[in-house]
């Protein structure tokens, strides 16, 4: 009772109430629904009366008499059902509206309804209910959000609950759905376009014994039947490469990655991500075959090639501009890092008045924290960044005429990273030397630095085929294909800290201070969670309290004297 609102204690009663009538609340029987919302307003037609089985959620109710309009949430959107006593009240259930309809269900509960469709004195498409059927009784009241000219008032708009319990998010917020469809679509695109280039999609371990393909903090398990500590990958990469050396064209997974770092607007430690490898090709190849494959999406998901985001428009139709990583460099801050080693830098860093350096940080990652200092955030349209120096690509193949450069290339939109891509390194002399490098910078202290993978390394003394591979970060791709500009919005359930829970003393702090097992609950219920919180009461008042619940609930209890209650208060100080 504690934990129960007044309305929730109502609607458990109805429940029993249901029951009572013979009527089951949560039946079992298949419920064959044979119509849908939007459908039967597009499919309306003012010569054939058509019978129709809805099913869905009552969202608001008029009741007038006799006769009542509600209206039903679907999966499709909502419609408007007549109903009146005469119809669906019959002799085995003669007060199914009466009572059950009128007084038993709420808003938010699921029913079925068997009619016919029409169109009202006032113009609007609905069902003329015979009959109602009982799906499932809803114990919780929703948080009704009213809309008049486009404008919601009692708006549920706290990001707190509403990634918390999406499922109410997704009830009583226009446009939420929508969003989850278009990332369906999104997801949808991208595997057909890859299936029909005749690539492979396959799947590859979550569970990894090292945590490669990418430079990220991992999370840490144990496999307890084989004693041994395991990762959540960080990338799908080392393992689709062993793929392409056993022989496959392409291949491609898309799936969820894991990284124990930071969470903000743009991270969450755990984000679906499209990896794709394909023999034969190189990073030029790969930057036109992913601007023709995003364009593609944006077109299926929007109607067109452009997307509005910040109150941005941004383009996604191919070709994009192409720049390498230290013109953006020397473009943005007027230095030219070509050929700097890492003491000149730093030195660098140092006058551009960057706090955030440190002495665990090489060569390629202070390039890293200059790019994403000054560059990054102003590239808004599709810009490949490319050529990045061989210390930020420990798994990228040398260019092929720039010294110290790699053939990798990293595609910002809206000012953030969307996809990585490299020409892959396939020499295994090299790969191993780039890892030794990976471990040094390991033991300075840097925690996202590469592990030596041994067995991908005899993978590729096997033999890869020349080869172009490219991650895409899915959910940010669904941001900027729907507007939106926080990752937990295009995730039905974003990471979240634990709930906060209120204090609550348990029975016998109660019992210890003389309060009897009956009473503990409705104190509780009064808001008293804890013995602390009766310390500074008025008795008098608290007694009032207590017995106006015992009335308002008709929970039937004896109520306690006044001097019974100044005990409790006055033995609550002594504890």
């Amino acid at each position: 009772m504690a934990e129960l609102s007044e309305q929730e204690m109502l609607r458990r009663k109805s429940l029993d109430e249901l029951r009572a009538m013979g009527i089951e609340p949560y039946p079992a029987k298949e419920y064959e629904v044979n119509a849908f919302s939007a459908d039967i307003k597009n499919e309306f037609s003012e010569t054939e009366q058509r019978q129709v089985t809805i099913a869905g959620r009552m969202m608001s109710r008029r009741i007038m008499g006799k006769a009542s309009f509600i209206e039903i949430q679907d999966s499709k959107g909502r419609i408007q059902v007549y109903v009146s006593r005469d119809d669906i009240s019959t002799e085995a259930q003669p007060e199914m509206y009466n009572t059950v309809f009128k007084k038993l269900l709420d808003i938010g509960d699921i029913i079925g309804i068997k009619g016919f469709v029409f169109r009202t004195q006032m113009g609007e498409i609905s069902v003329h209910a015979k009959e109602l059927t009982v799906l499932s009784k809803s114990l919780k009241p929703l948080p009704i959000v009213k809309y008049k000219d486009g404008v919601a008032y009692d708006a549920f708009d706290d990001p707190e609950l509403r990634y918390r319990q999406r499922y109410v998010d997704l009830i009583v917020n226009d446009g939420i759905k929508n969003t989850f469809l278009k990332r369906a679509t999104v997801i949808k695109t991208l595997r057909s376009a890859l299936d029909e280039a005749g690539y492979t999609e396959v799947e590859t371990p979550i569970l990894q014994s090292i945590p490669g393909g990418a430079s990220a903090r991992p999370f840490i398990t144990h496999h307890n039947s084989l004693d041994v500590d395991l990762y959540l990958r960080i990338a799908t990469e080392l393992y689709l490469k062993r793929l392409i050396v056993g022989g496959f064209e392409g291949v491609y997974e898309i799936g969820k990655n894991f990284r124990n770092e930071g969470m903000d607007r743009n991270h969450n430690p755990e984000f679906t991500c499209m990896e794709l490898y394909v023999q034969y090709k190189d990073y030029n190849w790969m930057m036109s075959f992913t601007e023709k494959l995003l364009e593609r999406i944006c077109i299926a998901t929007n109607g067109t090639s452009e997307s509005v985001i910040d109150g941005k428009t941004i383009s996604f139709k191919a070709p994009y501009r192409r720049l390498p990583i230290l013109e953006a460099i020397k473009e943005k801050t007027g230095y030219d890092l070509t050929g700097k080693n890492e003491d000149e830098i730093r030195a660098i860093c140092e006058e551009l008045k960057m706090e955030d350096i440190d002495d665990t940080m090489g060569k390629g990652k202070l390039i890293d924290e200059i790019f994403g200092a000054f560059c990054e955030g102003t590239y808004i349209q599709p810009t490949f960044i490319t050529d990045y120096p061989v210390e930020m690509s420990p798994l990228t193949k040398m260019h092929r005429s720039k010294p110290g450069l790699t053939e990798r290339f990293e595609l910002m939109v809206n000012g953030k990273e969307l996809a990585n891509a490299y020409s892959e390194l396939n020499d295994p002399i090299d790969q191993e030397e780039r890892f030794k490098e990976q471990m040094r910078l390991a033991d300075k202290g840097d925690d996202e630095a590469m592990i030596i993978d041994q067995d991908f390394l005899r993978a590729l003394q096997y033999g890869m085929p020349p080869t172009s591979g490219i991650g895409i970060g899915i959910d940010r791709l669904v941001m900027l294909m729907t507007g939106q500009s926080t990752i937990q919005e295009v995730l039905f359930f974003p990471q979240m800290r634990p709930e906060k829970v209120a204090k609550k003393d348990s029975d016998d702090k109660y019992l210890e201070i003389g309060v009897p097992q009956d009473w503990i609950a409705v104190l509780q219920k009064a808001g008293f969670m804890t013995i602390e919180s009766l310390k500074s009461l008025n008795p008098n008042k608290l007694h009032q309290d207590i017995c106006g619940l015992n009335k308002k609930m008709k929970l039937g209890l004896q109520n306690p004297k006044p001097e019974e209650v100044a005990g409790w208060v006055a033995n609550s100080n002594k504890e």
